[in-house]
């Protein structure tokens, strides 16, 4: 009895121990699914919502005809610029070189950012997944920094075309301007890869809305748990070599244009020495102050409430005002287009003349 009495506390203790342990484990089991998920959550973020115009909801129809309208007139206006530039050989001198490539870039730069916000207008659909945010914002920072680049040779074309007219054909051929056509496209898409493939590395949790109307580099990085002081090194000194160097050679090519022009006896002479480079010095005084405005100056409350309208100049009217400025105030693109139009119309004419013959003789 007495035996018995010592090892029935003894089972009991073993049992109890054995359904502790069982039951520890199953507890353990099913907490250890919901921490993994919870903490999934928390990192792991698969798409972003914009904010862009939510506070206009009533103006999304008007908005959206406004911005197509846009978006028509910018491609349009782009795509015509570049095709006359391969079609006229009297625009096949480097300077309509650079402009033919600036064309084709800012209609690369409007199918970047104005198609989704024509969907977010007309459907309401205002998120966009991790894979196209990353897309968007590669070839939009791919595209700005050849913009400076490419701004950069024509100031620089512009500043050899009047302060150096005798070394002018030796200097800019045709290799020059594919060199610096080509280097400008390569820097630019090389540079913000290295951007682009930090911020993929970074997670993401959290809130996941943006206070823009596309993937722009601060409101996404905004949004990161993770330490961004390396991401957002690299970015800054990226950002420097694609914007400053070409900045300043524009700003000495203009300095030394202005100095040559005043230098120049004739009125007649300084007028055409002007309206050589005045549409360009237009175009880059339009980018680069917006630039300055949104990315430089201080985020103080004023400026960060105006930064999504400034964000428009650069995105959308910049490459709408582009091909009006260089149409309207170059009588060279105004010449080749009113031959273009001819060349239509009298196509038009021709074949109208012909469907008719083919009628009558069919009749």
């Amino acid at each position: 009895m007495i035996d018995l009495k010592v090892d029935i506390p003894g089972d009991m203790s073993f049992c109890s121990a054995f359904l502790d342990q069982l039951l520890s484990k199953k507890i353990a089991s099913k907490m250890q699914p919901l921490t993994k998920t919870k903490q999934g959550n928390q990192s792991i973020i698969t798409e972003f919502i914009f904010l862009d115009f939510k506070d206009a909801q009533e103006w999304q129809v008007l908005l959206f005809l406004v911005f197509l309208v846009i978006c028509i007139i910018s491609m349009a206006g782009n795509i015509l610029v570049a095709v006359l530039v391969v079609a006229d050989q009297h625009l096949h001198t480097p300077m309509y070189f650079f402009l033919g490539n600036l064309s084709c870039l800012e209609t690369c730069y409007t199918s970047t950012i104005l198609p989704r916000m024509l969907a977010s207008f007309l459907t309401g659909h205002r998120t966009i997944s991790m894979r196209a945010c990353l897309t968007q914002m590669y070839f939009f920072g791919a595209l700005g920094a050849a913009e400076c680049y490419l701004l950069a040779a024509m100031s620089y074309d512009r500043y050899l075309a009047i302060c150096k007219p005798l070394h002018y054909v030796g200097l800019m051929n045709g290799k020059s301007c594919l060199q610096l056509a080509g280097g400008s496209w390569i820097i630019a898409f090389l540079t913000i890869s290295i951007i682009v493939l930090l911020i993929s590395r970074l997670t993401f949790c959290g809130a996941n809305e943006i206070n823009h109307f596309f993937c722009d580099l601060t409101p996404v990085v905004k949004l990161a748990c993770t330490d961004t002081r390396v991401m957002e090194l690299t970015a800054f000194i990226s950002a420097s070599i694609v914007t400053l160097p070409p900045f300043l050679l524009t700003v000495v090519s203009y300095v030394l244009i202005i100095g040559t022009v005043l230098r120049i006896p004739s009125t007649t002479g300084k007028q055409r020495a002007f309206s050589t480079c005045s549409t360009h010095l237009i175009v880059v005084t339009i980018f680069y102050g917006t630039l300055t405005i949104v990315y430089v100056l201080p985020k103080t409350k004023t400026l960060r409430d105006l930064n999504k309208v400034l964000s428009l100049f650069y995105t959308v009217l910049t490459p709408l005002a582009n091909p009006l400025i260089y149409s309207l105030r170059n009588k060279e693109v105004k010449q080749s287009l009113r031959k273009a139009v001819r060349k239509f119309m009298a196509f038009i004419r021709i074949q109208a003349i012909r469907m008719n013959l083919f009628k009558l003789i069919k009749s």
